[in-house]
Parts: structure tokens; C-alpha cells; sequence
């Protein structure tokens, strides 16, 4: 299986050597994407360099800071048309860490999108403040009492899709830009029919740079799954299963 590791950065400056080295030692055959946002400390440079030593390393530009969601969409964009097989989402600061990368690979075997989850027999989160980790589990649950979607983690960003998912998602009428873009994406994939599993990660807070949310994409997040929710009748069920 052809793979690429979509890893969308915004001043990560300290963290894309130390990633994409444990990336390539824990998946020594898959290739790295970064999607950088126009960095202002010279991540862009950095990774420039990385892909010039190794051409298993590519790179986006964007021109300004357009979002992790819309780095996602062009990196998927990207992945496809360069015929990759398995689609990975990850971060640039070793919340995701690498090791798990087999894992996801073998239960992609048997599904169609897989989740790691923070929450599979129990808490996996290491270094987080308590009031960070009431907010995202109580997310967590808001998600799946509204929309039905059959993950512990939906807001979760460390997945593995097939080709076929981002084939069948319109990925630009995704309009979700921060986090609630997990949501949207793997709740429009579950609505086609297809296949979720979640397998265990523990999530480690970044270990480097600094933390991109925000006020602005919590409130994205809470409006954009009731929206979901509404367009599809609250229906708690996927369409026609896929072919």
C-alpha cells in the first residue's frame, strides 16, 4: 500500500526533523507531506531543505495562514492525485506519536477510516491540565449524543483514510476550518457508509512551539455539529453502504 503522512504546520520550526525521522523509522516506506502556512519562524525553509536531502519529503506553501482544515483539503487533494493508497492525518509536535503508525496501517486492513482514540478503555492523555481534559471529553460526548457517529474520539486528528473515502467526501464543500474539522470530515465518511474503527494512541501534549487553538474554534466546533446534525435529520444511521 502506497502511504503519505499529511503533517500541516505553522510554526513548527523545532519539531519537522525530530517528526519526520521517527515517522521514517516506525514506516520506513511511506512518504511525508508537510502543508505549511506560510510559517513566520522559517518552518517553510526548514522543510524546504529536508525535501531537497530526501525526496520522500514534499511540501506545500500557502501563501498566508489558512488553517489546519484547509491544509488538510489540499493535502488530500494532493495525496490523490499522486495515487497514495492510505491517506494519514498527524501533528507536527509529537501529540501523535509515530510508533503508532503500524497500527493504523494493519486496521486499515479492515476499515475504511481509522481513528486513534484518547478515550478506548479508558483516559490516554498525559500532560494535560485538568480543565483541557473536561473540555475535550465533554466535546467528545456533545458529538456523539448529537450526531450519532460511532467512534470514542470524533474530535480526535491522528487517522489513516483509504483512497475511497476522500474520493467520495466533495472535500470543498467542507467548511469547517479548526478542530470541528475532525468532526466534519469523519461524520461525512460514516454518512457514505463507510467503515470506522478506533484503535488506542496516547495523546501527549506537544513537547514544542505552542498550542494553535483558540476561542473562535470552540464556537466553530459546537455550531458546526448541530448544523451536521440538522442537514441530515438528525438521523443516526449512514446512507447506502459503499462499494
Amino acid at each position: 500500500m502506497k502511504t503519505v503522512i499529511i503533517i500541516p504546520t505553522y510554526d513548527e520550526k523545532d519539531n519537522v526533523r525530530p517528526i519526520a525521522e521517527a515517522v521514517f523509522k516506525n514506516l520506513p516506506d511511506t512518504h511525508i507531506l508537510f502543508v505549511d502556512d506560510n510559517s513566520p519562524d522559517g518552518t517553510g525553509d526548514i522543510l524546504d531543505a529536508m525535501s531537497d536531502d530526501n525526496s520522500a519529503i514534499q511540501v506545500l506553501h500557502n501563501e498566508k495562514k489558512n488553517g489546519l482544515g484547509r491544509a488538510y483539503i489540499g493535502g488530500f487533494k494532493w495525496a490523490l492525485k499522486n495515487n497514495y493508497d492510505l491517506i494519514f492525518e498527524m501533528d507536527a509536535d509529537f501529540s501523535h506519536d509515530p510508533i503508532e503508525l503500524p497500527n493504523f496501517v494493519k486496521a486499515a486492513e479492515n476499515a475504511d477510516l481509522v481513528l486513534g482514540s484518547r478515550y478506548v478503555d479508558g483516559i490516554r492523555i498525559t500532560n494535560w491540565p485538568i480543565s483541557r481534559l473536561i473540555l475535550s471529553k465533554s466535546a467528545s460526548l456533545y458529538v456523539r449524543f448529537i450526531t450519532g457517529i460511532p467512534t470514542t474520539d470524533p474530535t480526535g486528528g491522528y487517522k489513516c483514510y483509504s483512497r475511497k473515502v476522500l474520493e467520495t467526501i466533495d472535500l470543498d464543500a467542507i467548511v469547517a476550518n479548526g478542530y470541528s474539522f475532525q468532526v466534519e470530515i469523519s461524520y461525512k465518511a460514516w454518512m457514505h457508509g463507510f467503515t470506522l474503527t478506533d484503535i488506542p494512541i496516547t495523546f501527549v501534549d506537544r513537547r514544542a512551539g505552542y498550542s494553535k487553538m483558540s476561542g473562535g474554534i470552540f464556537k466553530e466546533a459546537v455550531w458546526l455539529v448541530l448544523k451536521l446534525a440538522l442537514k441530515n435529520h438528525f438521523r443516526r444511521k449512514p446512507f447506502a453502504k459503499q462499494k
